[in-house]
């Protein structure tokens, strides 16, 4: 049996798989093909997917370019796994990355391989900061997400995830994030009194440590002002500046990162999600010459890099982003679910829009109501999730790739799901 032959029998999930999975719990039904913006189950029923494995397939399912070319690697093949040597596939991606995206933005930074995942690049991150300054402690945000392993959990924000540590998470202070305590409260002087103040209790930090748009923490967005002054904050106290990018960045707010238009120059930027193209594993950490202080295997891995997903990555690149017109064209896209979603917003009371570019979502003031608009809008054929401390936050995350006619085709489920709630009526099923 092929992986695109096998039932719709799911008992054998439950039977064997542990109890940790989640997503599968919000789609129970069995995938089995999946081109650009839409999934194919089992059943053959189609769905439109604006979950994009949480921004890891910014570029949609199955490229048809990036699927040819690592075909044509396998049929001759190709370096398959290669600890951190050198290969062709590793050379053209570093190059292609160097000559399209660090150069037209005159960034020097060095390319670091860790771990196959983003919690793996922030933890090289969190190591390298506190190897360079001599200082342990971290400053992480509000309602921040950084990843599942213990250094970059500490840097989480989420009691679920933290609660499941088995042990202290230490190292690490958290402080507010733009607008932590509502419109008219200054985090940034909160910040900097905290540092000026020597009786403040706040270990001098080694970095700040945040994503420009918080993903799961509810697609709050930091505003350039606000981004300028923790990074005037940063230079003045010799703290290091590392913007975790790993789910805005790669296109997801119109630029391929997500601050490149802020004003401001991190010292290291963790990137993985969307890095690959198509959905492989590869993560990296962008770094400042001047930190590159590692010794040879001081950090390390079996899967430093992944040869498959340096093919993807650098057809991912030539593809997308050798001019502008992509960036251009998300854009354009962005503007459209800003207004769309700004209709929705407006059939619930107080509701309001958040995040920003193709990372937008609607704040339905309750976990409870946000999950049910998310079922509904499954039963109808659509594939949406919630984030938010509360889960309050009904969050779009489709392929930047996605056709405008199958992007408001999702709309028009979500709208009618909570239109439906809001008139307190069942959802309607799609049509077989």
């Amino acid at each position: 049996m092929t992986s695109t032959e096998h039932t719709a029998d799911l008992s054998i999930y439950t039977r064997r798989e542990s109890e940790a999975r989640s997503y599968c719990r919000s789609f129970p039904t069995s995938f089995v093909s999946a081109r650009n913006a839409r999934m194919t189950d089992a059943d053959g029923r189609e769905y439109i997917d604006f979950l994009a494995g949480c921004s890891s397939l910014n570029y949609g399912h199955n490229d048809p370019d990036m699927k040819q070319a690592v075909i044509e690697h396998l049929a001759a093949d190709g370096i398959g796994h290669a600890l951190d040597f050198h290969t062709g596939p590793k050379q053209a991606f570093l190059e292609t990355f160097e000559r399209l995206i660090l150069e037209p933005r005159g960034m020097d930074h060095k390319v670091m391989m860790v771990g196959p995942t983003g919690t793996n690049a922030v933890e090289a991150a969190m190591k390298l900061a506190r190897k360079t300054t001599g200082r342990e402690n971290i400053v992480a945000f509000t309602n921040g997400f950084h990843g599942m392993t213990l250094g970059a959990l500490a840097a989480t924000g989420n009691a679920g995830k933290r609660n499941g540590a088995g042990m202290a998470l230490s190292g690490v202070t958290r402080l507010p994030y733009e607008g932590a305590f509502g419109e008219g409260v200054d985090t940034l002087a909160q910040i900097e009194a905290m540092l000026e103040n020597p009786s403040s209790g706040l270990d001098h930090p080694a970095a700040f440590l945040l994503e420009p748009v918080q993903g799961e923490g509810g697609l709050n967005a930091v505003s350039a002002e606000w981004l300028r002054g923790l990074d005037r904050i940063a230079k003045k106290h010799g703290i290091l500046l590392i913007l975790d990018d790993i789910q805005a960045g790669c296109g997801r707010t119109g630029t391929f990162f997500s601050f490149e238009e802020m004003g401001v120059e991190p010292d290291m930027i963790p990137l993985a999600k969307s890095l690959s193209g198509m959905g492989l594993p590869f993560a990296c950490l962008l770094l400042k010459p001047e930190l590159d202080v590692w010794k040879p295997a001081e950090h390390n891995g079996t899967f430093r890099g992944n040869t498959h997903a340096f093919i993807t990555a650098r057809v991912a690149l030539e593809k997308f982003w050798a001019d502008d017109a992509f960036s251009k064209e998300i854009k354009e896209k962005a503007e459209i679910l800003n207004h769309r979603l700004s209709a929705i917003a407006g059939m619930i009371p107080e509701a309001r829009v958040k995040g920003r570019g193709m990372m937008q979502g609607v704040d339905v003031g309750s976990g409870e109501l946000a999950e049910a608009i998310c079922a509904d809008c499954f039963k109808a054929g659509l594939i949406i999730e919630t984030s938010g401390a509360h889960d309050e936050v009904v969050k779009v995350l489709c392929p930047l790739t996605i056709e405008r006619e199958t992007l408001t085709q999702g709309l028009d489920i979500l709208e009618a799901a909570v239109a439906a709630r809001v008139a307190g009526q069942a959802p309607k099923m799609a049509a077989e």
